[in-house]
């Protein structure tokens, strides 16, 4: 397929322009839980010392995230002042150095 100028920009699955920026690493606060949320629209859940604990697909709307676990299980999250709130969980975008 040929791009046209006026074409709108390609995106990451499940993200539109205007959507919040939630790709990297969330952490919580005692950095029990670390949700890695990736550019493909995959997500990658580790707790303690259980890698992949949860793994699965998510899109943005906005400032709002959509989960479906792998098993089918669903979640929901938002973005507010750049925390990410994820059911019962408070995360912090860990800052790469």
């Amino acid at each position: 397929m040929v791009r046209n100028e006026s074409d709108p920009p390609e995106e990451a699955p499940g993200r539109r322009t205007g959507d919040a920026d939630v790709v990297g690493m969330w952490v919580t606060a005692d950095g029990h839980i670390r949700q890695e949320l990736r550019a493909d629209g995959r997500y990658d859940e580790a707790r303690g010392n259980c890698r992949s604990a949860y793994s699965g697909c998510y899109t943005v709307t906005g400032s709002h995230l959509d989960y479906v676990d792998d098993t089918g299980f669903t979640a929901t999250g938002d973005i507010r002042d750049g925390v990410l709130f994820h059911e019962h969980l408070v995360l912090h975008k860990e800052e790469r150095a």
